[in-house]
């Protein structure tokens, strides 16, 4: 039994793309070619990276530059599109304060879109989501290395927040990564995590240490957002999925306009399969990538994955890699 897990990075409804959602006939945000390409997933799991809500204000953070929120009709656009779960566990979730956090999780559900990795309290914000996807179970948990002021408290909304900047996993994590893995509730292990500075080309050190953390603790799949480009991948650790909509500048030569939308296969043993879709991201609207687009990517990962050991095979309309299953312990 397998299942086909979708998987998209930084999802920015505020700002311009708040706008564009707020006509009274807004232009799609995704073009037809993206949904088909996430219609057959039995899963799809974005990191969402704004609010949704018409209340609250900009929260004082110092040196915090930009705040996101996208109107009520934004978790609509995601179900429609397809996603079943987002993670909120990131630096923009409580940009217009807790009422606009605890707005977010309730329109959410009532499109039908579940969330993890922030809540009314600590406790609800580092509870993992189960999900049933392809026959199997799933546990996903989410946590995001900044900032600090929005973790959530024992009384107070926030995110499920982790310093893999100066320490280790934090014993939570590694408690209930233990939980999942090991008590038999779930067949897989996801870990969502929203770590390291913008525009790198590459994970910083404390990510590739957080991340082999993670897998020791039991994750099966590790899934990286934050850096607003793309970078490599190994068999259970994506270390970042790149942007996926918004409105943002385009570096010029990190290009954090072209990007990928990500395919895992998982099975009892982990990841049988990984698959990356070459997207453009026009303002507020993503399109699959043309051939001069396509063939800057497929450059810049193939030669990313080359650097950790990963082969990827250019299939002519994805990028993909196939992992034989892990060797048995013997006696």
């Amino acid at each position: 039994m397998v299942v086909r897990v979708a998987l998209a990075g930084d999802t920015m409804l505020g700002r311009g793309v708040a706008e564009a959602l707020r006509h009274s006939r807004p232009v799609p945000l995704f073009s037809p070619a993206v949904h088909t390409a996430v219609r057959d997933a039995d899963l799809f799991l974005v990191n969402l990276e704004c609010c949704v809500s018409d209340r609250g204000a900009p929260v004082d953070v110092p040196g915090k530059p930009f705040f996101f929120r996208a109107p009520p009709r934004a978790a609509d656009v995601l179900a429609g599109l397809g996603v079943d779960a987002v993670s909120l566990a990131n630096n923009h979730a409580l940009d217009y304060g807790p009422d606009a956090l605890l707005d977010t999780r309730a329109e959410l559900a009532r499109a039908g879109v579940r969330s993890v990795g922030a809540g009314a309290d600590a406790a609800a914000a580092r509870a993992p989501l189960v999900v049933t996807a392809g026959g199997l179970r799933l546990g996903i948990l989410a946590l995001t290395d900044h900032p600090a002021e929005f973790a959530a408290g024992p009384d107070r909304p926030g995110v499920a927040y982790a310093n893999l900047w100066d320490e280790d996993v934090p014993e939570w994590a590694v408690r209930a990564l233990g939980d999942l893995a090991g008590a038999g509730s779930v067949d897989l292990v996801v870990v969502t995590v929203h770590w390291g500075p913008n525009m790198t080309a590459r994970p910083v050190p404390h990510v590739r240490r957080a991340a082999s953390a993670l897998t020791a603790a039991g994750a099966d799949l590790v899934v990286g957002h934050s850096a607003h480009v793309f970078h490599g991948f190994t068999r259970p650790v994506l270390f970042d999925l790149g942007d996926f909509v918004d409105d943002y500048a385009v570096h010029p030569s990190l290009r954090n306009d072209l990007g990928l939308l990500w395919f895992v296969t998982l099975g009892g043993d982990g990841p049988l399969r990984t698959e990356a879709v070459p997207i453009a991201l026009d303002y507020c609207h993503t399109r699959l990538a043309n051939r001069d687009e396509y063939a800057w990517i497929a450059d810049r990962l193939t030669r990313l994955c080359a650097e950790s050991g990963t082969a990827v095979t250019d299939e002519g309309d994805r990028l993909s890699a196939d992992w034989p299953p892990p060797p048995r312990a013997t006696a």
